[in-house]
């Protein structure tokens, strides 16, 4: 797994507890408080599958698991002190993958997480899908088309690989010389413009405001990444 499992839970102390038991099994994870902060995780960092707490302040996590699926279809497991059989149908309906009553044990929290997982990988080739979404941007790897809001957006044979390299490391800050290598094929020589002069040219395309940099961040002395 080279993703996070993301904890979404107001108690601290179940996030800890979480915590405990993924990092004994050798799972990366990120805690989070709300799901206003769940929400923001998904759009920054590669997340594998969501333990959600369904009674939190805020927005609570049968709404926020309706919004995540808007654009996700990673796997979610919710977690909940309400264990009655239509609390579980109503956690179902909304989206959720598998439901986990509290208190719960360990052992069999983990073997839920490890067969959602192996679900998903199973039905989606080993992580890889021919659609990637990221915010408002839609890119088809088998079609080699990009949208954005909906309407196509033109992009270049290099153009589009460079999107679709960022989008699969998105979180990942990419050299100039790693963008290259990869997408070109051949050496990279040093100071060369070519890399920085495409993604300027994918900028004026997927930005609205190409200095706002809402999808291609640039990362000062490093590179880019999304």
């Amino acid at each position: 797994m080279d993703g996070y499992i993301l904890i979404v839970d107001d108690d601290e102390d179940i996030r800890n507890m979480l915590g405990i038991y993924l990092e004994n099994e050798g799972f990366h994870f990120i805690k989070c408080r709300n799901a206003d902060e769940a929400i923001q995780t998904l759009e920054d960092h590669k997340i594998d599958l969501i333990l959600l707490d369904i009674m939190m302040p805020g927005i609570n996590g049968l709404e926020a698991c309706m919004k995540i699926r808007e654009t996700s279809k990673i796997p979610i497991i919710f977690m909940s002190a309400k264990s009655e059989e239509m609390d579980k149908i109503q956690g179902l309906t909304v989206g959720a993958d598998d439901y986990i009553g509290k208190p719960f044990h360990a052992l069999e929290l983990i073997a839920r997480v490890k067969a959602q997982l192996r679900r998903y990988r199973q039905y989606n080739d080993g992580n890889r899908t021919d659609v990637i979404q990221y915010k408002d941007l839609l890119l088809n790897r088998e079609s080699r088309q990009v949208w954005l809001n909906g309407r196509e957006v033109r992009l270049t044979p290099k153009e589009f690989d460079i999107l679709e390299l960022l989008l699969l490391n998105k979180g990942i800050t990419l050299s100039a010389k790693r963008i290259y290598e990869k997408v070109w094929r051949e050496e990279f020589i040093a100071n060369d413009k070519t890399v920085l002069t495409h993604i300027s040219n994918l900028r004026e395309k997927i930005e609205k405001d190409p200095e706002e940099n809402r999808y291609i961040k640039t990362v000062w002395g490093t590179g880019y990444k999304i």
